[in-house]
């Protein structure tokens, strides 16, 4: 039986669509009380109605995570609208890809800014409420690619090999405040993110993963789920690769 997340509060970064919508969606069926932080307010309130829709406790901010006042303001609405916050899933993500020859220096920095500065910024306004709470849990998305690299992608990894690093750092730092700290590293996984992806290298991909498909967003929301969960209690530093057996 899935372990429940009855009464927490849990802030969610790019929670609108994809990989973050159905990370909210499970959360909140299985007890959590739901922020969801955005730009997209149009997709960030469907995605609040949805849960909604089936019983589930949920509210939108909209926050630019880029923007550290922006972050400070979505931590002090989460705490304001459930006098608590126990989870965050640092979620939000964006990629620009292009080789090391042709990409720009906007587009590495823009990739940065969401995928690590978008991190650090949220974590830390998040910081001081998470320190009030007994079931204290930072979630990060990494990716496979954080871990071995990928072509055309050198904003990308490198947002991801240092969110991998400051999960292992945090995990250091906060567990005398009984915070865990986890990543988990998605392969490749049905969402619009990987829509501009060439259609002769996802059949590439399909064939290279031992269980013969790409990934799907309710995979990596329920490893979400459980490292929130109190079955996790004592798992921290850990970085959960969930791509299908993409990289052995």
């Amino acid at each position: 039986m899935a372990a429940p997340l009855t009464d927490r509060v849990a802030l969610i970064t790019g929670g609108s669509q994809g990989i973050g919508r159905a990370t909210a969606a499970l959360f909140a069926q299985r007890g959590a009380r739901v922020i969801i932080a955005d730009v997209n307010e149009a997709a960030g309130a469907a995605a609040v109605q949805a849960i909604e829709d089936n019983g589930g406790t949920a509210q939108f901010v909209p926050t630019d995570v880029t923007d550290r006042a922006a972050t400070e303001a979505l931590a002090e609405a989460a705490q304001a609208a459930y006098g608590a916050l126990d989870i965050l899933v640092n979620n939000a993500g964006i990629t620009r890809d292009a080789t090391l020859a042709k990409m720009d220096g906007d587009a590495f920095d823009a990739v940065v800014d969401v995928n690590l500065k978008g991190v650090f910024n949220t974590t830390k306004a998040a910081l001081p409420y998470l320190q009030g709470s007994a079931h204290g849990r930072i979630l990060n998305a990494a990716s496979v690619v954080g871990l071995y690299g990928n072509f055309g992608q050198t904003n990308y990894v490198a947002s991801k090999s240092g969110v991998i690093g400051m999960t292992k750092t945090w995990a250091r730092e906060l567990g005398r405040d009984g915070i865990t700290v986890n990543a988990v590293a998605p392969g490749f996984i049905e969402t619009p993110m990987v829509e501009t992806v060439p259609d002769k290298v996802m059949d590439r991909l399909v064939k290279q993963t031992p269980l013969g498909r790409l990934g799907r967003a309710d995979d990596i929301a329920r490893a979400y789920a459980f490292l929130a969960s109190d079955d996790a209690a004592f798992i921290t530093g850990a970085v959960l690769s969930v791509d299908g057996g993409l990289v052995l």
